[in-house]
């Protein structure tokens, strides 16, 4: 069956360009030219990947990204941003609020594949992982308030369920499942993104970031991620 990805950008010349070269590599595609058309797409087609533009008219890309990641049903789709801005401050927010790749315009047609398809290998990769650790150790982890159940993909702090993307929960999980155990920026980059990922290491820290400030009391202050300096991370019971 063939992949269908939901192109979401104003430009009907960027659409028609996605459109043609996306069908001509083998996916289907469902197009928006709104935030809003393309919210209302995911209620009513299925849909496999989606390439979302940062500047939209109505809601922008920033928003629509942000009420996906918090949406159970959506918010495992893997989602690369496609923006005309260079500032890395949209890069960062992009990355905070759960997008999985980001390609500033102009953009070639070769790397635009290869990095969807990038996208879609390490989302498959990571499903199989999930399927074998299921099988193979324990689900729940239980910790000084933060509960996480690997099963169901839920995460609670004080009894308060918390609401995380796919690559948020998974390092948080492995980070929990480790306790004490430091690890490097390079190693969790290569463990949840895949050893092909070619993004930078900072991309843990924004991750690690967004974690802290969703199960943390005080993000500034964190007692279950520690940073350990020079190095990495490791998770420490609130008891330390």
């Amino acid at each position: 069956m063939k992949k269908v990805i939901l192109t979401v950008d104003d430009e009907e010349n960027i659409l028609e360009l996605l459109k043609y070269n996306l069908e001509k590599n083998g996916f289907d595609v469902l197009q928006a030219k709104t935030g809003e058309d393309g919210l209302s797409i995911l209620e009513e087609k299925h849909v496999d990947m989606i390439l979302l533009d940062l500047m939209l008219p109505g809601i922008d890309g920033l928003e629509v990204l942000k009420t996906i990641r918090i949406n159970k049903k959506f918010a495992n789709i893997p989602i690369i941003m496609l923006t005309a801005k260079s500032e890395e401050i949209d890069k960062v927010l992009g990355l905070e609020m759960g997008a999985d790749d980001y390609l500033a315009k102009p953009f070639g047609v070769h790397e635009l594949i290869a990095r969807i398809k990038a996208v879609s290998r390490r989302t498959e990769e990571l499903a199989k992982r999930n399927a074998v650790n299921n099988e193979h150790s324990e689900d729940i982890i239980n910790c000084a308030g933060l509960v996480i159940n690997k099963s169901t993909h839920v995460v609670t702090v004080r009894e308060k369920v918390i609401e995380l993307a796919l690559k948020e929960f998974e390092l948080l999980f492995l980070l929990a499942k480790n306790q004490g155990r430091v690890f490097d920026r390079e190693y969790l980059l290569e463990r949840i993104w895949g050893y092909d990922y070619s993004g930078e290491t900072r991309t843990v820290d924004v991750h690690i970031r967004n974690i802290r400030k969703k199960i943390e009391v005080d993000d500034s202050n964190p007692i279950y991620i520690k940073t350990v300096r020079g190095i990495g991370y490791k998770f420490s019971s609130a008891k330390e």
